[in-house]
């Protein structure tokens, strides 16, 4: 940005929410008018209190031009370039071709797929769109891929998908149960509210059920580590404990629940000795944790993507909410089954309906009187009768070709959807591809016929909905660049030209005449009326005024939890307990796959990082990818941390550096999800997940995977370290050097392209191949990144291959090439991120020396991001006799957002059994 002008521009401060996790942070943004100058937390937002994780507190570092879709563009032909053209030849060529596919071949041969991103306003214009004007129900969210099996659990428990807790039951609660969620650093906000209701009542009981001994499993209580899969087999051997000693509610049963005897039949042979061996826990351990359930006064249970995202997670979910309806700890203060939602707006889309099972106000699209009464608010004949598909059913049909096209709103199904060998051919063999999303080089762009240009956070106004119901208000703070518009307008836009080429443009001016976003939030929320949702009374005024709302609101007041009077939403008013599909993992490990994978998240990172991998910053904690592997297992192998293995499961492969993790067991591997080909050569998880999906809820099983794992022999690296040369703007030449370097390395075999921060944020390049690149070759991406010419130091020895040239301005070190010999590479990057003066290491500048030189250059990972204290200053910090109290005062770490507390704690009880 021009700070000249900027600081003429008069700064203000918009409301909003963040757009990350579904916790629904309220945050300020200070702006200019024209950029987004500064995020922080709200403080009278009643979610977060003014706190906010990292990854909030640099959403003004994401707006950036580069890798924007700031104009429409369109393919003349598959495979061809992009070009621009204007919005109304963009609209009108996709009406004309939508409207060819449903003439010829029928509404059901298109279908759209959304994102858990998008605003409540823009969720039911894409409903309207596709139910109401199209007449399909082929819709389904990105979300069905996190949160589907929660929807399932809750319905066929409770009768609808309520979620029956509130963010206060935290503070009240005197058990919390997590499982599968590792919420320190996926929900750090609400896990820091644990953690503070734990300092102030240490008797309160934390238990975590994950494989791996995670951050929020290394502050638990109790730590159930499971085998993969078996989470239904515990919750049942927990309630047989708690039926045996008689810590069930029988009154509470009798009167508000169907179904249990059933369900006791089921649960004499899951006792805790028979279940034992397939949890691989011992039955004290789940006596244990059944008795600490039963004898809680007010138990809250956690869950997330480990219990949801499995062919058996509607059962997990449950399982779960079984042990509160047994016991009657439900719909009071302090308990309940409290569903962690993943992305911001997921909850917005399941109240909107826009998910092929669903529709709005939480009707039934297989309800014949739940269709007909949309039909008539929304004064159209009827709605389509015939079940829409699901996310992976959609991509099936892609690639079947009953389905012929695809319109994608801000999400990438092309790093996200599992099995992406299949994922990717099924896009090839789509007719015609739509992508609208704020970005324009995402893995899905590629596949794209027609890209449209959407803004983003910071850009739009309307509505999200959090984890505990919550309605805030999301505003705009600065306008979207270029001719990007916000998502419902290019719904609305579009609508109006498919219905003149449809032939039913009276049908389009009436669904679609909204001047306002406001105006499409009061036409959804009338929708709701009569329903559990009930927010027909709610308005934009209201949530300015009372600020964020639950749902219901009713009377003028929101409800904290819907079923308080303990009457569920069956007719009959009771909730009913399920016989249930116990299952195993889909995929078992055998002598050709002997290693479990498991997935998951990263601290600072989100989703595919189309945001957060532009921001430096978010790269101290976790700069690139690895595969965490138990030490054991490593040094069994004769392998050494940095080595790169090749990950094979019966689907893809991918080839990643091994990284040393005591935190996973013996023969597991752990993953995260976020890398894939914006960061590198090759896929990221999903090249080996699978795609089968669970039976009820159709979420697919992304969380394992067994795999075969091989040492990889690609003794050839190369490394290149670059730094901006513009101290005004350093990130965008950072992004576009990234960016043009992407199709020249994609060929190795292992490419990763990185960012990374010290002083100076820095691009960090890291290829391996099995022989020498080509001298061009190396030459390209050295002059992309200006290291080459007269200029530049160099050293070469030919008759090795072995190249190195450094590039120094103003006594420091801004760049380095590395080829044929790397071993200083890790030292130098600390040279050039912190700016260390060139005097005191010059003479070791081509040295192939592995250890520093000098002590200031010893590297060290960052574990508090917000104070960019590292691992070595809290190490000697111990030693020194500090405890955690006196960390966060002399260093500061763990005392901005707290995520990075659980290492913190991990640290120091290594420090001290070394002492």
């Amino acid at each position: 940005m021009d700070r000249a002008v900027t600081n003429r521009r008069k700064i203000t401060e918009v409301k909003s929410v963040c757009c990350y996790c579904g916790t629904g942070c309220g945050v300020a943004i200070e702006t200019d008018g024209v950029n987004l100058l500064n995020v922080r937390g709200d403080p009278d937002h009643p979610v977060n209190r003014g706190q906010l994780c990292i990854k909030g507190q640099t959403l003004a570092a994401a707006h950036v031009r580069t890798g924007r879709a700031t104009r429409p563009l369109i393919r003349p032909k598959r495979g061809a370039a992009f070009q621009p053209t204007d919005w109304d030849t963009a609209l009108r060529l996709n009406a004309e071709r939508f409207a060819q596919i449903i003439a010829t071949h029928g509404p059901d041969a298109v279908a759209f797929y959304v994102s858990g991103q998008l605003l409540t306003e823009d969720y039911y214009l894409f409903n309207k769109l596709a139910r109401g004007l199209v007449g399909t129900n082929n819709i389904d969210s990105n979300s069905r891929l996190c949160m589907s099996s929660a929807v399932t659990a809750y319905k066929s428990t409770l009768g609808s998908d309520t979620v029956p807790c509130c963010y206060e039951d935290i503070d009240l609660a005197d058990l919390y149960l997590l499982a599968g969620s590792n919420a320190a650093i996926t929900h750090p906000i609400l896990f820091r509210r644990i953690e503070a209701a734990k300092n102030r009542h240490p008797e309160r009981q934390i238990l975590v059920i994950d494989p791996r001994r995670s951050e929020t499993a290394a502050y638990a209580d109790l730590h159930l580590a499971i085998q993969p899969g078996t989470d239904t087999f515990l919750f049942l051997a927990m309630l047989h404990v708690l039926v045996w000693e008689r810590m069930i509610d029988e009154a509470f049963i009798a009167t508000h629940t169907e179904g249990f005897e059933a369900l006791r039949r089921e649960l004499a042979e899951l006792t805790p000795g028979a279940v034992s061996p397939i949890c691989g826990l011992s039955p004290k351990t789940i006596v244990d944790a059944a008795r600490r359930f039963g004898s809680a006064q007010s138990p809250l249970s956690l869950w997330c993507q480990g219990l949801n995202q499995s062919i058996h997670g509607t059962s997990n979910g449950v399982a779960l909410i079984h042990l509160h309806l047994a016991t009657g700890k439900i719909g009071r203060p302090g308990m309940g089954p409290f569903s962690l939602t993943g992305q911001p707006n997921a909850m917005g889309g399941r109240e909107t309906g826009t998910m092929a099972t669903l529709l709005p106000g939480h009707r039934d699209p297989n309800s014949e009187k739940d269709r007909s009464e949309l039909a008539q608010l929304w004064g159209i004949p009827s709605l389509p009768e015939r079940p829409g598909k699901t996310a992976v059913e959609i991509f099936d049909a892609l690639a079947e070709g009953t389905i012929k096209a695809i319109w994608i709103a801000c999400a990438n199904p092309a790093h996200s959807l599992p099995h992406l060998e299949h994922a990717v051919e099924a896009l090839r063999r789509a007719e015609w591809v739509v992508l609208q999303d704020a970005w324009q080089d995402t893995e899905t762009a590629p596949f794209a016929d027609l890209l449209l240009p959407a803004a983003t956070w910071g850009e739009k106004e309307g509505t999200m909905t959090n984890s505990e119901r919550r309605i805030s208000r999301v505003c705009t703070a600065v306008p979207p660049p270029g001719e990007a518009k916000p998502d419902w307008w290019i719904v609305q836009a579009f609508a109006r030209h498919l219905g003149k080429a449809l032939g039913i443009p009276e049908r389009a001016e009436r669904l679609f005449s909204f001047p306002t976003e406001e105006a499409i939030f009061l036409d959804y929320a009338r929708t709701t009326a009569g329903t559990e949702i009930a927010i027909e009374t709610l308005t934009y005024a209201t949530l300015d005024q009372l600020g964020p709302q639950q749902w219901p609101f009713t009377s003028g007041q929101s409800q904290a939890r819907p079923f308080s009077d303990h009457r569920f939403s069956y007719p009959d008013g009771k909730a009913r307990f399920q016989t249930l599909d116990r299952g195993r993992l889909p995929e078992q490990i055998d002598a050709r796959h002997p290693f479990l994978l498991i997935t998951g998240r990263l601290r600072d990172q989100w989703h595919g990082m189309s945001r957060t991998g532009r921001i430096p910053q978010l790269f101290r904690h976790d700069p690139e990818p690895v595969v965490c592997m138990n030490r054991t297992d490593i040094e069994r192998r004769g392998w050494h941390e940095g080595d790169l293995l090749r990950l094979r499961s019966r689907r893809g492969e991918l080839i990643l550096p091994v990284a040393a993790a005591d935190e996973v067991r013996s023969g597991h591997l752990f993953l995260a999800m976020h890398w894939g080909r914006r960061s590198l050569s090759g896929e990221g998880s999903n090249a080996l997940t699978l795609a089968v999906t669970d039976p009820l809820s159709k979420q697919p099983h992304l969380k394992h995977a067994a795999v075969r794992v091989e040492k990889c022999n690609l003794p050839w690296r190369t490394v290149i370290l670059r730094r901006s040369d513009h101290p005004d703007n350093p990130i965008e030449p950072l992004l576009q050097w990234q960016a043009a370097l992407r199709p020249l390395v994609a060929n190795f075999p292992y490419a990763a392209l990185t960012l990374d921060e010290g002083r100076w944020p820095i691009l960090r390049v890291t290829l391996a191949h099995s022989t020498p690149p080509e001298d061009e070759l190396l030459e390209r991406l050295a002059s992309l990144l200006a290291l080459s010419g007269p200029e530049l130091l160099q050293y070469e020895d030919r008759s090795n291959h072995i190249l190195k040239r450094a590039r120094i301005a103003e006594r420091q070190l801004t760049g380095i090439l590395l080829s044929g010999e790397t071993a200083a590479a890790h030292w130098l990057c600390e040279a050039i991120k912190n700016g260390t003066q060139t005097d005191t290491f010059h003479r070791w500048l081509f040295a192939p020396l592995a250890e520093p030189p000098l002590a200031d250059l010893t590297s060290s990972r960052i574990v508090s991001n917000c104070r960019m204290v590292s691992e070595t200053a809290i190490r000697s910090a111990v030693a020194a006799g500090a405890d955690l109290e006196r960390l966060q005062a002399e260093l500061g770490c763990g005392t901005v957002c707290g995520s990075c507390l659980p290492e913190i704690r991990k640290i120091t009880l290594e420090a001290r059994a070394v002492q």
